[in-house]
């Protein structure tokens, strides 16, 4: 089922001609009954009962919304245009918002890929384009967005890791909020093509760690951000110490041993790596 156009004409022209037409119902039934015309009296009481079923397919249509019309359970078309409109009458006109909507969803605990619990919410922008199919593919448009939206998200948490502390370049949920937003868009928009929706925006609200693990994981973070950053001062410390002997033994012509060279190393190395402040000590020669 597609939404299609119903047919409907100005309402104001509508009006117009059904009001015409009660009065010249009103004046035959009055020709009539003066007459004691029989004829004259039927037709303007068939006239008056056409106008009465013409007015009443009179409605009106709010901006932003759509009118689905169904005739006696048969779909025919809906009305987008705002307005007053005349249409087929003995139709049942049933409202559909097209306005756009959001809601944010539960905070929920899932699973991520390496199989952490973490806690998971996101809002979800949405909007209907199909007023046939939210109406009759379904039953509550807005209830199947809600449930639908959970089920992506937890399916969209499963497949990435909450943070990795290996692969860099690796996809996480932490790390790569956007990407994670146009995956869970995506899978959104599959999900709810049967309802006639249209998913405009997706953006993750909250997430954490649950709150059984999260001290462990943020020790695991630390530890993580601790070792990365030795790894750093360690490769820099040796290329400070290469440098060093370097240039000494070609600007200063000075031939160092091999226990020289060690003691060279040693003393730069500690002074780097080491967290506190190194107290110098001055060599004043040998005996």
């Amino acid at each position: 089922m597609k939404e299609k156009n119903a047919f409907h004409i100005n309402g104001f022209l509508g009006m117009l001609i059904t009001v015409i037409g009660f009065v010249a119902a009103i004046f035959l039934i009055f020709i009539g009954y003066k007459n004691h015309n029989g004829v004259e009296l039927i037709f303007g009481l068939i006239l008056m009962a056409l106008m009465i079923l013409l007015g009443s397919s009179l409605t009106i249509v709010e901006p932003n919304e759509a009118k689905v019309l169904t005739f006696f359970g048969n779909y025919i078309g809906t009305i987008r245009d705002a307005g007053l409109f005349m249409t087929v009458p003995l139709t049942l006109k049933s409202p559909i918002s097209l306005r756009v909507g959001n809601f944010n969803s539960q905070i929920l605990k899932v699973n991520d890929s390496e199989g952490n619990p973490v806690e998971i919410a996101a809002v979800i922008v949405y909007k209907v384009v199909d007023s046939s199919k939210a109406l009759f593919s379904v039953d509550d448009y807005e209830q199947f967005v809600q449930i639908q939206s959970e089920s992506a998200i937890r399916h969209v948490a499963s497949e990435y890791p909450y943070d990795t502390f290996e692969d860099e370049n690796a996809l996480t949920l932490r790390s790569n909020p956007t990407e994670v937003s146009d995956r869970l868009t995506s899978e959104l928009q599959e999900r709810l093509e049967v309802a006639g929706v249209q998913i405009i925006e997706t953006r993750l609200t909250h997430l954490a760690y649950a709150t059984e693990i999260a001290s462990a994981m943020l020790q695991k973070q630390q530890s993580a951000a601790i070792l990365s950053a030795r790894k750093i001062i360690v490769e820099g410390a040796v290329s400070i110490t290469e440098d060093a002997i370097e240039r000494l033994a070609k600007e200063a012509n000075l031939e160092l041993t091999d226990e020289q060279r060690l003691q060279v190393i040693n003393n730069i190395m500690v002074a780097i790596i080491s967290e506190r402040g190194t107290q110098p000590v001055i060599n004043t020669g040998t005996k």
